[in-house]
């Protein structure tokens, strides 16, 4: 088993050429896995020998585990993945996860922030300091381009076409996208590189980052949550926010201001419009709220 999770993983990196978030997220999902035999004081069998049964055994101890639903979808399709792959090395005579039913989820509407709520945050940090500008850079950036935050961190230098107004983006599964970026963006990216310094102590790689810590090196997406999670705190906004929630009212109010679903889908960089489409749900859900509010005829019943 520990062999073909490693030819596993080693597949992905080479081959599929996935992201280190994504071969993160696999290895700590087929290390449940062990985690479960383990924790059943059962000897970790060779892969050949995993049975249905087996894997129903495991699903069942997700459940007793407490764990949600979305993350026992995503390991199973990972368990998916991994035997796909053994069947056709020919480590396995076939696929014992593809009977396994994936638990029905609840679908949940993204958290977003109002246009002024953004404006608050985005105002936030302040523009007479060094990590002030970067925070204001890193902050309209997201927002103007609906970047994720592994996408922001990883930005390079030469990521920023400052004549044109794009950002070259590389997104999920290494997939590049355009991403236009506004005015206002613009000029604090502007301010940010005027100040940006690399450390003592930069690799390369560190040298041609856009966004920089207080050490001179590439920031990573959990300083940026931390940097977040301060100026929530210093506005009053919404605990709930993450760096995500930036990119989600960045569709939001995309649709509202009257954008195509497919527009956004471009932007966003998602591979399937049905992916994009929950954004329509809560834009339908604002103009619902408005119409109940303004219409006069809207709730209960029409006067005598």
């Amino acid at each position: 088993m520990h062999a073909a999770i490693a030819a596993f993983l080693r597949y992905l990196e080479v081959e599929r050429n996935s992201s280190p978030l994504t071969l993160k997220s696999y290895r700590e999902d087929l290390e449940c896995l062990l985690d479960f035999y383990t924790s059943q004081s059962l000897e970790i069998p060779d892969v050949a020998a995993v049975t249905t049964a087996e894997l129903r055994t495991y699903v069942a101890w997700l459940h007793e585990c407490g764990y949600a639903r979305s993350t026992i979808a995503r390991r199973l399709a990972c368990l998916r993945s991994l035997f796909r792959y053994c069947t056709r090395e020919k480590l396995v005579d076939a696929n014992p996860a593809i009977p396994l039913r994936t638990p029905r989820q609840g679908r949940k509407l993204p958290h977003y922030l109002t246009t002024e709520q953004v404006g608050q945050l985005l105002e936030a940090p302040p523009a007479n300091t060094d990590a002030g500008l970067r925070d204001r850079a890193m902050l309209e950036t997201t927002y103007s381009a609906g970047l994720r935050v592994a996408e922001l961190v990883s930005l390079n230098l030469d990521s920023w076409d400052r004549d044109s107004g794009i950002l070259r983006v590389v997104g999920k599964g290494r997939r590049e996208r355009i991403a236009p970026v506004g005015s206002f963006a613009a000029k604090a990216l502007d301010q940010w590189l005027e100040v940006r310094q690399p450390g003592p102590k930069a690799t390369a790689d560190d040298r041609q980052a856009v966004f920089l810590n207080r050490f001179g090196r590439r920031l990573t997406t959990r300083s940026v949550g931390r940097t977040i999670d301060r100026y929530l705190l210093q506005t009053g906004l919404d605990r709930a926010t993450s760096p995500h929630t930036l990119r989600h009212s960045f569709a939001t109010h995309l649709l509202d201001g009257g954008a195509d679903l497919r527009s956004v889908q471009e932007l966003l960089g998602h591979k399937s419009l049905t992916t994009t489409q929950i954004y329509t749900h809560v834009s339908m859900r604002r103009l619902r709220e408005t119409y109940e509010m303004a219409h006069p005829h809207a709730a209960g019943q029409r006067s005598a």
